[in-house]
């Protein structure tokens, strides 16, 4: 399994995160009980599914051998990194602007 996973999250949510040092989830992922991740094979189908047209986002790289990940399939079978409970601000190794390109698309950097 990959050693570095993408959570896609709001500004605000991420500067709240920071402050507490632990990022709890957003609605969604308190919803279904787990904080979701996408893999760099995924993580553009994700902002596209599930982030289409929204700007304020930032992307956040988070190393995974300090938690405790857990590979689940989605509803398409694909595995998926899922974190039960809270991400530690502190295994994040970046965060970076998740801007919109003229198409209304997500522009990721290319080490992605």
């Amino acid at each position: 399994m990959p050693s570095m996973i993408y959570k896609i999250v709001s500004a605000s949510e991420w500067r709240e995160a920071e402050a507490a040092g632990r990022f709890d989830g957003s609605d969604v992922d308190r919803r279904d009980g787990f904080v979701h991740f996408s893999t760099a094979a995924q993580v553009r189908e994700t902002a596209a599914r599930h982030f289409a047209g929204k700007s304020g986002l930032l992307l956040v790289a988070v190393d995974t051998s300090a938690l405790a990940i857990r590979w689940e399939r989605s509803r398409g079978g694909e595995l998926f990194p899922h974190l039960y409970g809270s991400l530690p601000v502190d295994v994040v190794v970046w965060s970076r602007p998740l801007e919109l390109g003229q198409d209304g698309r997500h522009l990721f950097p290319p080490d992605i």
